[in-house]
């Protein structure tokens, strides 16, 4: 039973505190436009995707200004596009990539993810194809994102599959260097990829999920770190109540949206992803709330426990809010797009180390970092196989989403706008894994895989 306080507070969190559903995301399978002939494939794809998203912008700007509910993004996922090319004669990934940006244009979404493949084990028909286009494909498309699972829990990690991704995010930096090297901020590698995240870059609509279903992300970094200042200085398992109830009632307003939408646009509702997910805006941080835990800078020692108190708090208030709860959930922590991280790590506070040993207990994990434009793509593919044994070896996903800053170095600034934000270019070790990564191969998975 709603009360007066109860709609004070959430008017109060929308107006001051940057609360917001994140985005609104149609997964649509196209398991069903598989055919030998390319066009024909194309044709139906394009018509697929607007016929079942026609009306997905329209209804996401009625619920927001029905409900007062601020509706940042509508979005589409779709099955990985590796699948699909698998069955064409002709596999021109990137005239699928062009198609798929025709009908996100026709449905004004703000992007579309799926322009995937999942290697975890091997490379199946179309799966190197894709990952070759991926370059040409993100610099010739303006909505379109793509993502490439490298590795599991259950499989181990395909170290083949590592050392092209590394070659693969160099070249989508070198293509993109007119336009700020947009490219790999569009792309991202995983481990232990889910099949339902409604965020991007990294959304797709996995094989196992209907033929079409509405996830829904919300979002509300500023609304915790607010309810932490009010709180003062209580002790921290005060602190993890505290946060406990806050992301309840966020997710609370992300059920609210979720079903909502699904009513209206007849379709499944799948799942809501409390992800504490930050922007550039000031107060919008999840680098603030850790500092409103006592922290003088974000990236200093403590950093990592108190991320994992968040993250960990974060889940339990969500999973009561909501019986259907999946995506990613927890706290993101991509520096560019969060005011408190840019700050951190313009300071010198936040170094990349420190970020690889957080990603051990938040969500996701190297994410919107800028590089030097030198990096060799040897190194890009090692970061990715560290990311990607935290993942495997602690069965949480794991991601890697630098951006090899074309033509800067260590400390100058490369920026995207939006809610991408930008920041420092950041120092890397120097020294070469070039002879680990060239053996290739496959990292065995770990023995928490044998649990039947």
């Amino acid at each position: 039973m709603l009360n007066a306080h109860d709609i004070l507070e959430t008017i109060q969190m929308i107006e001051e505190e940057h609360l917001d559903v994140r985005t609104i995301t149609m997964g649509i399978s196209l398991l069903d436009c598989c055919h030998s002939d390319i066009d024909v494939t194309c044709n139906k794809i394009y018509d697929k995707i607007t016929r079942y998203a026609k009306d997905l912008v329209r209804t996401g700007e009625q619920i927001e200004k029905e409900f007062g509910i601020p509706i940042i993004n509508k979005r589409i996922s779709v099955t990985p596009i590796a699948m699909i090319l698998a069955a064409c004669d002709d596999r021109d990934a990137v005239k699928i990539a062009k198609t798929l940006e025709r009908a996100a244009l026709t449905c004004g979404v703000n992007f579309l993810g799926g322009f995937s493949a999942l290697v975890q084990k091997g490379f199946g028909p179309g799966d190197k194809e894709l990952i070759e286009a991926i370059p040409e494909a993100l610099a010739v498309t303006d909505h379109i994102c793509s993502s490439v699972n490298i590795g599991s829990t259950k499989t181990g990690i395909n170290m083949d599959a590592v050392k092209l991704m590394g070659q693969t995010v160099r070249r989508a930096a070198e293509l993109t260097a007119d336009k700020g090297c947009i490219g790999p901020a569009k792309l991202v590698v995983f481990c232990n990829a889910p099949e339902d995240n409604p965020f991007m870059a990294g959304a797709f609509h996995g094989a196992g999920e209907p033929d079409c279903v509405i996830n829904v992300g919300v979002s509300g970094p500023g609304v915790v770190r607010a309810a932490l200042a009010k709180a003062g200085d209580c002790d921290l398992t005060a602190v993890a109540d505290l946060i406990k109830k806050t992301a309840f009632k966020i997710t609370r307003m992300g059920q609210l949206v979720a079903t909502e939408a699904s009513k209206r646009l007849g379709v499944p509702f799948g799942i809501v992803d409390l992800s504490l997910a930050p922007t550039p805006a000031v107060g919008d941080s999840v680098a603030y709330i850790l500092e409103e835990m006592g922290l003088e800078c974000c990236g200093c020692h403590g950093t990592t426990a108190a991320l994992a108190l968040l993250n960990d708090a974060v889940k339990k208030g969500g999973v009561m809010a909501s019986s259907h709860v999946g995506g990613l959930s927890g706290a993101f922590i991509p520096v560019t797009e969060d005011a408190g991280m840019i700050e951190a790590s313009r300071c010198g506070g936040l170094t990349i180390q420190k970020l690889e040993a957080m990603t051990a207990v938040c969500s996701v994990g190297l994410d919107m970092i800028n590089i030097p434009g030198d990096t060799p793509a040897e190194v890009i593919a090692a970061i990715i196989a560290d990311e990607a044994a935290i993942g495997m070896v602690n069965s949480k996903t794991t991601a890697v989403r630098v951006i090899p800053a074309i033509g800067k170095k260590v400390g100058e600034e490369l920026s995207f706008g939006g809610l991408l934000g930008g920041g420092p270019v950041m120092p890397l070790s120097t020294y070469s894994p070039a002879r680990f990564i060239n053996r290739g191969g496959r990292i065995p998975a770990p023995m928490q895989s044998l649990k039947n």
